[in-house]
């Protein structure tokens, strides 16, 4: 093994369970901010990878206290100097390095306004982990790659304690507390992953798994340059749907859970329409329908597929990258730590 990449890779479960062991209090001391009756909704502030940890983060923080979870205009703060009122707000941080100036600078101004902030960041030290009133840690380690992986799965994880504290959810603290085990379990399975002749795509989700297509997406674009974008099942049908047509590799994240009889159904209409599928899913009739089946580890609750689903998505990246000669652990000039404002 000689990158960077793979190792840490290998390495997710091990800081899934590293973060769970030694954050679990914790989260449940920041949980209770998400409860404070000031608190009407929660505003979220990220970048890249962090930004679809995000999208998760929209779907189990929306649930534990039925808020609204809504995305920052970083642009507002810092280009514009127009920031919104932020009345009623809880401000979430997400940021791997804790470094982007435009998401402390979200973070910062919602504390001039007398608002509650937290971090999630690798970095405690970081500007970010400053600036906010409480930071849980994410506990990957050193991330020499580029490309976002043991980070990305930490901030899905913490997002997940945060759900498990702020709902006071006994049970489901117990199933993501097994989830380190079936993270390695979902590497062994999919690291022989191989792919070809895939020169661009698109990545198709819905529900819990919305900001892992994205993610794989990301990974895609990152590792190997190949033009992949992202699409809800929903958005796809309103119209992108046109421009799939004979040959066209589709990803189809569609793990079992509430979204899956329409992701189901998205995947037959993209068949009807001769695209590729490339199916990461756990049922086997869907799977049967794929040009290449990516399976997924079975009888993992539909609320913590996101830990596993983007794993084959992963291998799908760093696949491609190696197909193209990319550099794995510095791709196409990319930098680890991205400085926007």
């Amino acid at each position: 093994m000689s990158s960077h990449l793979e190792r840490e890779l290998r390495e997710q479960p091990e800081a899934l369970r590293r973060l769970l062991d030694e954050q679990a209090a914790h989260a449940s001391e920041i949980a209770s901010l998400f409860g404070r009756s000031d608190v009407q909704y929660v505003l979220i502030a990220s970048r890249g990878s962090s930004s679809n940890a995000a999208r998760y983060a929209q779907y189990l923080l929306g649930r534990a206290h039925r808020v609204p979870v809504a995305f920052a205009t970083p642009s507002l703060y810092t280009l514009y100097e127009q920031p919104p009122r932020l009345d009623g707000a809880l401000v979430v941080g997400i940021s791997q390095s804790g470094e982007s100036p435009d998401v402390v600078e979200v973070l910062a101004e919602a504390k001039r306004q007398g608002r509650p902030t937290v971090a999630l960041t690798n970095v405690e030290s970081s500007p970010l982990g400053l600036v906010a009133d409480a930071v849980l840690p994410l506990e990957a380690g050193d991330e020499l790659a580029v490309a976002a992986t043991k980070t990305y799965v930490n901030s899905l994880g913490a997002v997940a304690l945060l759900f498990a504290a702020a709902t006071r959810n006994a049970e489901a603290l117990d199933e993501l507390r097994r989830m380190p085990e079936k993270l390695a379990r979902q590497l062994e399975r999919s690291w022989e992953i191989t792919v070809d002749g895939i020169d661009g795509g698109t990545v198709v989700a819905r529900g819990v798994n919305y900001g892992t297509s994205f993610e794989i997406a990301l990974k895609i674009r990152e590792l190997s340059g190949l033009l992949f974008e992202s699409y809800s099942a929903a958005d796809l049908m309103h119209g992108p749907v046109a421009a799939i047509g004979q040959g066209w590799p589709v990803i189809a994240v569609a793990p079992s859970g509430p979204a899956f009889e329409v992701m189901a159904e998205a995947a037959v209409e993209l068949g009807r329409r001769g695209a590729r599928l490339l199916v990461v899913s756990d049922d086997e009739a869907l799977l049967a329908r794929a040009a290449v089946p990516l399976p997924l580890l079975p009888g993992v609750p539909e609320w913590l597929s996101p830990l596993v689903a983007v794993v084959p998505g992963q291998l799908v990246a760093l696949r491609l990258a190696q197909q193209r000669g990319s550099d794995l652990d510095k791709p196409l000039g990319l930098s680890k730590v991205t400085l926007t404002r």
